[in-house]
């Protein structure tokens, strides 16, 4: 078989169980749906682009030994996948060790850069910075921060602390929580909470314990309204997994939310919907995980090989229209241009945005410029 007719094998790591199992099959549908998409288009210059996935069950150190055998025994130069910051840094220094390229489709903490590693989720600047700078201004600047026990949340709250201290912001509190949390292991959580009366709650609660953490916020009779939890990690997948209405008012910053309307938007929601149900959502990560794959074929038609060097080179700089709007790899850091957003939960678990970056916002990992009065591209959609 000559290679023009030889599939172009991709490797492919999302959880389907575990603690993020929620969330990771989100970004696996997101995936599978632009493979198929560019298969049904021809595929890359007539070859089929070919997923070799294994489920790493939400284990850092499974990521680690699969990312191994994907690139060594399965041969794949080029891996999508993976959610927590903990599967993230597990599967770094395997693809730079054996020169693969991991793109990364999750928000993250920021402070990092690897030539092996394409960042399209959100850096802190994309998000981090508005969300500060929305609740400060809408609620006040006494919070109260509630985080997973690894290391996104610790350096997400390190982040969010100076950008609010920064300002005169008071933190109340700060804890963390097992991955696997019930709502009884929040209990002294929300009590504490209820007592000391912050203005709002940053939380960075991931997986399947986010809806144990809004269980038990609405369990004591605290009010979103007074004050509400501010996320950057709670998307419409979080909240499906959620009773109907517990979230209703809480606020989430992300550069994607289900409810944007422009047309890329409303076919791509409404292709999920069509290949995997129409119960089925989209979130963040989601959009994060199908545009990359995106970005990644139209590298591979132009290099022509999955060639690591000739692929990061031709995808700097790269831009596409994903449902979010235009985003674009920088050239100098690997991270992707996305548009900021505010969103607050409606009854119905989608978001109305609040607010909107007018253009996609360079990322800037290393916080190297930041103002919280710097945002003054937003625009206002909804009131009140």
């Amino acid at each position: 078989m000559n290679q023009q007719n030889t599939p172009l094998r991709v490797g492919i790591l999302f959880s389907k169980t575990g603690v993020t199992s929620g969330i990771e099959s989100s970004q696996l549908r997101g995936t599978l749906l632009a493979i198929e998409e560019i298969n049904d288009d021809g595929g890359i210059d007539g070859r089929e682009v070919l997923p070799v996935y294994y489920d790493p069950g939400s284990t850092p150190s499974t990521y680690k030994t699969l990312a191994e055998k994907l690139l060594v025994e399965d041969g794949v130069r080029v891996i999508l996948g993976c959610y927590m910051s903990s599967e993230r840094k597990a599967v770094l220094p395997v693809v730079e060790r054996l020169n693969g390229l991991l793109f990364y489709p999750t928000l993250y903490e920021g402070f990092e850069y690897s030539r092996n590693i394409i960042y399209t989720g959100a850096a802190p600047n994309q998000n981090s910075v508005q969300l500060a700078e929305h609740m400060m201004r809408e609620y006040g600047s006494r919070v109260y921060m509630v985080g997973s026990d690894y290391i996104y949340p610790y350096e997400s709250n390190r982040i969010m602390s100076d950008l609010l201290l920064e300002r005169g912001g008071e933190k109340l509190g700060e804890r963390y929580v097992n991955l696997s949390s019930d709502p009884s292991s929040f209990i002294d959580v929300v009590n504490d909470i209820k007592a000391k009366r912050p203005d709002f709650i940053f939380s960075t609660v991931v997986g399947q314990s986010t809806a144990a953490f809004y269980r038990a916020y609405a369990d004591v009779g605290l009010d979103p309204a007074r004050m509400p939890i501010a996320s950057l990690t709670t998307s419409e997948t979080e909240l499906q997994e959620m009773e109907s209405g517990i979230a209703t008012g809480h606020i989430t910053a992300s550069t994607y939310f289900q409810s944007i309307d422009n047309d890329v938007n409303r076919r791509c929601v409404a292709k999920v919907k069509q290949r995997f149900g129409e119960n089925t959502v989209t979130d963040m990560c989601w959009e994060a995980a199908y545009f990359q794959t995106y970005l990644l074929a139209s590298a591979l038609s132009v290099v022509g090989s999955d060639n690591i060097q000739q692929l990061v080179s031709t995808l700097r700089g790269m831009e596409f229209l994903a449902p979010q709007g235009i985003v674009k790899i920088d050239a100098d850091n690997h991270h992707a241009y996305l548009t900021p957003r505010i969103g607050r939960v409606r009854a119905d678990g989608q978001f109305d945005i609040l607010h909107e970056a007018k253009q996609p916002v360079k990322p800037d990992p290393y916080l190297v410029e930041h103002s919280l009065d710097d945002w003054s591209a937003r625009v206002t959609l909804t009131h009140s």
